[in-house]
């Protein structure tokens, strides 16, 4: 069989363009494919929940994939752990508490898990703004990162969902946008981003999965982005955390999906 390349062209066009037509009306959209971000569709996706991840750069995965310092191995706590055991990714004991993971290992099937749930991810494509009807935030606003990164004046494309999860980590773009639009009108004490303090993986762990939660009407913070939004600790290459924190958010959403049937 002879291969013709204008068929190969035409293949990855059309089945691209009906993926994401598909995927232009969604239950959730998450901004940003790091371990939290893909974490909370993994376990959205479980529950049938129609939704799709959207990261700026080439690869997804965020910050896992260097573990510390680009030493690819990361460390989860006990709790952690358990969000390895569900995705069969293997670990060691370092010290009770303690368990390293591979990093490529961890991400690479989290990400495969993802997928095969049922979420779309769509990379190279960065989030310009968010879209309204009245007061309420109802959708992304979506442009190539090659149009971002190169300045060009091209028009974005939107895509609709009932509800937003900003998993951009530490910048917490995606609530920056909000901010920088509509106001101070967040959920948090101040009604702004209150700020990330430095680093206490103890209280980070902690502090990122209590404040997984609404940040906006609709909108929802999850990894570092949470501690960011609602000011609390980071916490370096200790990852249980963010996992945790992605499984959280997916839950608190389908606790307002459900009270929706």
């Amino acid at each position: 069989m002879n291969l013709d390349d204008v068929v190969i062209t035409r293949a990855i066009v059309e089945s691209f363009s009906k993926k994401f037509l598909e995927y232009s009306e969604l239950d959730v959209a998450i901004a940003g494919a790091g371990p939290a971000g893909l974490c909370a569709a993994y376990c959205l996706a479980r529950q049938k929940v129609k939704v799709a991840v959207f990261e700026r750069k080439l690869s997804i995965g965020g910050g896992m994939w260097g573990g510390g310092m680009m030493f690819n191995e990361l460390v989860v706590g006990q709790e952690g752990k358990g969000i390895l055991d569900e995705i069969e990714v293997s670990y060691r004991t370092y010290q009770e508490g303690y368990y390293t993971a591979d990093a490529v290992e961890c991400i690479s099937t989290l990400c495969s898990k993802a997928t095969k749930a049922g979420v779309k991810v769509f990379n190279l494509i960065s989030v310009e703004d968010v879209m309204l009807e009245g007061e309420k935030v109802c959708g992304l606003v979506l442009n190539w990162s090659a149009v971002e990164m190169a300045s060009l004046h091209v028009d974005p494309l939107t895509i609709r969902a009932k509800y937003l999860v900003e998993a951009t980590g530490h910048p917490a773009e995606l609530i920056k946008i909000i901010v920088k639009k509509i106001g101070p009108k967040l959920l948090t004490p101040t009604g702004d981003i209150v700020g990330e303090k430095p680093m206490w993986a103890d209280m980070g762990e902690k502090e990122v999965v209590e404040n997984t939660k609404e940040a906006f009407p609709n909108v929802y913070v999850t990894g570092m982005a949470a501690n960011a939004v609602f000011g609390a600790h980071r916490m370096g290459p200790i990852f249980g955390g963010m996992l945790l924190s992605g499984k959280r958010a997916a839950s608190e959403i389908l606790k307002k999906l459900k009270t929706q049937e």
